[in-house]
């Protein structure tokens, strides 16, 4: 199919949409409990799960994907699709290494009816393993608990700093060194932005997770926000209840919320910023 270059401002249109501001990153997206999660942060280029793919997350080139509930996962196929209908850059998709037979044989199917490529690069990482998604920014996965297989994520910004015992070099002996080979850098690395995914609280008391708290953000889904849901009927479910957030109030964090306002009411949902500690 060809697009027209008018059709194209769509994408463009795409990127007029205003969002939330914390600690200096846009955040844009929806959470329907039950029905779609997709958190973006349009700075970074990056999108936390698709949902049913809303059309601000066709305008990202990374997809991190938490776990296979379909609303999590749903609109994976659309999201590649409909960044090749708009000749943009194929997308780089991080899914948990648990899935990843499934994933592959999804995007068969979807191209064998589609008679298309979809075109998408596939990275798949277990808990604990990073991957760099540019020069400044890497991303690692994390222990979640679940009801399915699942992970969260975590984005780390990166800087490279010159070496104390280089520091009084001129520009051409720093440079003569970096072509023999000689490491003239080190990294310092910071926790940005992390993403939960569905998942129970016990995620925060695991002490593999420290840099999970240490986020500037944590984006964490409280599908259940008051006594309608127990908290015990929400961790049966694999989810965190919002009096489980406030009993970790003594762990300093930034947690982006998202919360689902009861469950008789799916499609009403806000944001809200909780600042702890």
């Amino acid at each position: 199919m060809e697009v027209e270059k008018d059709d194209l401002s769509f994408v463009s249109s795409l990127k007029k949409q205003n969002g939330l501001k914390i600690e200096g990153y846009p955040v844009e997206g929806l959470s329907i409990g039950g029905h779609e999660t997709c958190v973006i942060f349009p700075t970074l280029k990056i999108a936390f799960d698709i949902g049913r793919c809303p059309p601000r997350a066709i305008a990202q080139e990374f997809l991190f994907i938490s776990h296979g509930h379909m609303d999590h996962i749903g609109g994976l196929p659309m999201y590649v699709a409909t960044r090749g209908l708009y000749k943009l850059k194929p997308p780089t998709i991080i899914i948990p290494a648990d899935i990843k037979e499934h994933v592959e044989r999804l995007f068969e199917v979807h191209g064998a009816m589609d008679q298309s490529e979809l075109k998408h690069k596939l990275i798949c990482l277990k808990v604990g393993e990073e991957f760099l998604l540019r020069k400044d920014i890497k991303v690692k996965a994390f222990k979640t608990y679940h009801v399915i297989p699942s992970q969260g994520y975590i984005i780390y910004s990166v800087r490279h700093k010159l070496k104390q015992e280089y520091l009084g070099l001129t520009g051409n002996e720093i440079k003569n060194l970096r072509l023999s080979g000689v490491e003239i850098t080190y990294n310092i690395t910071s926790p940005e932005i992390a993403f939960t995914g569905d998942t129970l609280s016990d995620f925060i008391v695991d002490p593999s997770n420290a840099d999970v708290l240490k986020a500037k953000i944590l984006v964490l889904e409280s599908t259940f926000i008051d006594n309608r849901m127990t908290v015990e009927n929400a961790r049966d479910y694999g989810h965190t209840h919002l009096s489980e957030i406030v009993s970790y109030a003594d762990r300093k964090c930034n947690i982006f919320g998202m919360f689902v306002l009861g469950n008789d009411f799916p499609t009403y949902f806000a944001y809200a910023l909780v600042e702890v500690g």
